[in-house]
C-alpha cells in the first residue's frame, strides 16, 4: 500500500470567469491511500480526501466566496472524496479510473484519465519508494448541485491532480520493492541534500 504525500500532492482547477479567462486555483494536503502493483493495473485501488478549506484562487476573497453556502459549502462539506472502482489500463503507464467523487454532499461517477509518471526509490531521505501520477477529468459543477451565478462562472471544471504516494512498509501488497542502487544509499546525499524534500 502506497500513502499519499500531502506536500507534493496538489489538485488543480479552471473554470471559466465571464467570458473572460479561466479563474486558476489549487487544493494542496489531499491524503488517502493507493493499492497498486504494475503489472495488475486492475487490481488497483484508490481512496482520496481532498480538504477544500485549502483551495487558494490566489486571493482572499476569492477563497471566501468559493467555499460559500452558495457554491462550495465549506462549512458543511469540508472535504471532497475520490473512491475509486475500476481501473481500465490503457498501456504500462497508462489506465482510466473510474469511481465516485462526492462534493458537497452529492457523489457522481467521474473517470479519470491517469499516467503513471515513475515508480522507484525516492533520491532523498528517507529513501522510500514513491509513485508518481497525472491525472486530468473534466466535470460539470451541476452534477454536484453547485449552480450559482451561472453567467458569472461556467459550468465546466477541469481538473489536474499530480500525486506522490509513498509505499507504507506496514501495507500488504504483493509487490516488492526494486533493489537498491548505489545511488539509492544514504551515504551518497550531500549534506545540504538531505534537507531539502
Amino acid at each position: 500500500m502506497y500513502r499519499l504525500d500531502p506536500v507534493h500532492t496538489r489538485v488543480l482547477f479552471a473554470i471559466e470567469h465571464a467570458g473572460f479567462s479561466s479563474a486558476l486555483g489549487t487544493v494542496s494536503g489531499s491524503e488517502g491511500e493507493l493499492h497498486f502493483d504494475p503489472g495488475q493495473w486492475e487490481a488497483a485501488r484508490l481512496d482520496v480526501r481532498v480538504p477544500l478549506e485549502r483551495l487558494d484562487l490566489g486571493d482572499d476573497k476569492w477563497n471566501k466566496a468559493a467555499l460559500a453556502r452558495n457554491l462550495l459549502d465549506g462549512r458543511n462539506f469540508p472535504q471532497a472524496r475520490f473512491v475509486s472502482t475500476q481501473v481500465l489500463p490503457v498501456d504500462d503507464t497508462h489506465a482510466r479510473v473510474i469511481g465516485q467523487l462526492t462534493l458537497r454532499g452529492v457523489s457522481r461517477e467521474v473517470v479519470l484519465d491517469v499516467t503513471l509518471n515513475a515508480l522507484k526509490r525516492h533520491p532523498m531521505p528517507p529513501f522510500r519508494r514513491t509513485a508518481g501520477f497525472t491525472a486530468t477529468t473534466a466535470l460539470s459543477r451541476r452534477d454536484f448541485g453547485i449552480t450559482a451565478w451561472p453567467g458569472m462562472i461556467g459550468d465546466t471544471v477541469q481538473l489536474r491532480m499530480e500525486v506522490e504516494a509513498v509505499r507504507d512498509r506496514s501495507g500488504g501488497d504483493a509487490e516488492t520493492p526494486a533493489p537498491a542502487s548505489p545511488s539509492d544509499s544514504p551515504d551518497d546525499a550531500t549534506p545540504d541534500d538531505r534537507s531539502i524534500p
